[in-house]
Parts: C-alpha cells; structure tokens; sequence
C-alpha cells in the first residue's frame, strides 16, 4: 500500500463476447488478483468441490435468465484471462454466493461479517450546484487490498448507451455512469428478510439500470428486480433529479433529495422502511447513523456546491477510524478495511472523478465517456 497508482483504465467494445475477451485480456493481472480475494472464501466454509459446483451452477443460471449477454461477457473475461468461469460468477456474485454457502452449511449467520461494504453517497441537484450541473458521487469503504484490485471500465455498447464504471476486476459494474446521462452508485443495507428468496446478483442490476437510455426505466430496474439481499441504490439523470431506493429483497422504499441534497449511508432511512423491516446492520456499520448526517452537514450550509465541496465533505474524518474517509484499519473482524475509492461524477459531461484510498492520497484521477 506504500505506492498508491490511479485505477487503470480499459476499454471494451463489440458483442458481449468479444467485450469479454478484450476485459480479460487488459485487465488479466487484476482479474487474478480479485479471484485471489474471493476463491478461497468458499473453501474456507467447507463446502465440497460438488457443492461449490452446484451452488456456482445455480447462479449461472440466474444470471443467464436474467440477461444471458452477462453470462456471454463472463465467458469471455474468464477465456482471455485463464480463469475459471467460476471465479469470474463468483466476482460478480460475491455477496450472495457467499450468503448462499453459509446457509447450504447450515451456518446461522448468513451474512459476511469480516468487513461491511460501507459506503456513503450523496447527490447535489442542479439547483445546488456552482455550475448548475447534478453532481453524484460516494466513497466505497470495503476491503483495503481492493486498491489494488479495481479499475474503470468503458464499454461502447451497439445496442444502447455507452457506460463508464468504476468496478472490481471481472465484475461487470458497480458504480457509474452513461451516455444517456445517468448515474448509480450503491450502498450496503441489511434486515431480516435478506436471504429468504433467490434473485439477481446487486452488480449486474446496476449494470442493468446503467444500460438503460431513460430515468424511468432504470428506475423501473432498481425498484422491481428481484434480490436476495437488501441494497441500497442512488439514481440520478443529468436532467436535473435524483433518487434514493432503499431496496428489501421483494420490495423498495424511495427517498427524495431535501433541499436540492440528497444523501446516504448504510441505515434504512425511510419512514416506510423503518415501519415495514427490521434494521440489522447497526452491528457491522455502527458509524453509519453520524456518516450520512457528517455529509449532509459539510453540505448544506452553502447556496452553492462543487466536484471539491463534494470531495471535502468525502474526506470528513470525524469519528476517524470510524469515519466518511475511511483509513486503512481492522474490521469487526480481522480484514484490513478501508474507504477503497472516492468517486465524483458529473453525468452531464460524462466525467467519473475518482482517488483509491482517499484517506491516505489525495489525487484523483479523471476518467471521462467521451
């Protein structure tokens, strides 16, 4: 972690095949890395070879019902980097088929709780911004290795808008945003319902919703697909709108900006939700009820806003380590934690900010659609 680099940048384009081989070919020593990361939670769980293949099988199968052209990129990510298809399912599926593991091992607890993919995100409408352009962005607090495991991707799609996202090696996305103008990033939640239906891996209803040419219709994806897991999703188009879905596995609960910010951790928030679910992540990200309210405060005093107020409220230490900017430290459990990446982007001109481990480094890289 001495030497901190800029996440790479690649780009993919052609069918999702030869999008998949072109991912897997630029990226092959990250991709080897994240399946470092994450092949070896499996067997640490004990499960069988049979019943890794079974459980690996299964997800293949969701995913291929859910849009076979994934399942198609996958196929060739793992062929140009000689890994296992597997392992690239697994990436893209980490949270659930681990979940899943847990519950075919009769373990109570079927959540990860090593470390908690944090997060805390916000969106400047506008009406609040200096140049009058939204302004969206988080910090995505997970595993401190993951710096070293991620990078930006731009995919040049013949069948609708391009996408630019900031994601972990073989996935394919997480955060970002498209030509079309829109932008998501995403937030962990957790309550008594998660795990008690199957549905589609959270990265690639993001991948969904950023494929999607109109606000209403990756609205229509965040809100209606079916999960196993809650999540929390911040939507916004160039348009001037944005919106928080606080996602149960079978149902969601929106959230609307408040005097042109609106602002997010990882603790349901909508009067709704905190009728209707049962709040279970304050164990693993206790500093999430000071962490939303830290950047809305940073925030809300100035008529007008910038990218650099964004990033200043971002890098809010208060309650550090325990804090928005998140520096390398021991989770609840044992793996080193930390805020991976601060990323700020401005849909409108398709530009995606982003610093790895803020906490610690201060530059940023710009990566841009066009």
């Amino acid at each position: 972690m001495e030497h901190i680099t800029a996440f790479p940048l690649i780009e993919i384009s052609g069918s999702p095949r030869e999008r998949g081989n072109q991912y897997g070919e630029q990226a092959r020593a990250r991709i080897h890395a994240s399946v470092a990361i994450y092949g070896d939670q499996l067997s640490a769980l004990g499960l069988t070879a049979d019943g890794r293949q079974a459980l690996l099988d299964d997800f293949s199968a969701i995913i291929t019902e859910f849009d076979p052209d994934y399942l198609q990129e996958m196929n060739g990510i793992a062929e140009a980097a000689g890994v296992p298809l597997d392992a690239i399912v697994m990436i893209n599926a980490r949270t659930e088929v681990i979940a899943k593991a847990r519950l075919m091992q009769s373990l109570r607890e079927l959540h990860d709780d090593n470390i908690k993919d944090g997060c805390s995100g916000a969106v400047i409408l506008p009406a609040r911004s200096a140049h009058g352009k939204l302004i969206h962005g988080q910090n995505w607090d997970w595993r401190a290795e993951c710096a070293e495991t991620s990078l930006v991707v731009k995919i040049r799609r013949n069948e609708g808008p391009d996408v630019l996202t900031f994601v972990e090696a073989g996935g394919l996305a997480r955060s970002g945003l498209n030509s079309a103008g829109l932008a998501i990033t995403a937030n962990y939640l957790r309550c008594e319902r998660d795990y008690t239906q199957s549905g589609v891996p959270l990265s690639l209803i993001r991948r969904k919703a950023l494929e999607q040419q109109h606000m209403a219709l990756a609205m229509r994806v965040v809100a209606t697909t079916p999960k196993s897991c809650s999540n929390n999703m911040i939507l916004s188009t160039h348009e001037g709108f944005a919106i928080d879905f606080e996602c149960a596995p079978d149902e969601s609960f929106t959230l609307y900006p408040q005097e042109g910010l609106l602002v997010h951790a990882n603790h349901w928030e909508s009067p709704a939700a905190r009728i209707k679910v049962r709040e279970e992540g304050i164990a693993t990200s206790p500093d999430s009820l000071y962490r939303s309210w830290r950047v809305s405060q940073c925030l809300k005093d100035k008529a007008l806003l910038s990218e650099e107020d964004m990033k200043n409220a971002f890098f809010d230490d208060f309650g550090t380590p325990y804090s928005v900017c998140r520096p390398p430290r021991p989770g609840f459990n044992s793996d080193l934690s930390a805020t991976v990446a601060m990323i700020v982007m401005t849909p409108a001109d398709g530009v995606m900010e982003v610093a790895p481990l803020p906490a610690i480094n201060k530059t940023f890289t710009r990566y841009t659609l066009n």
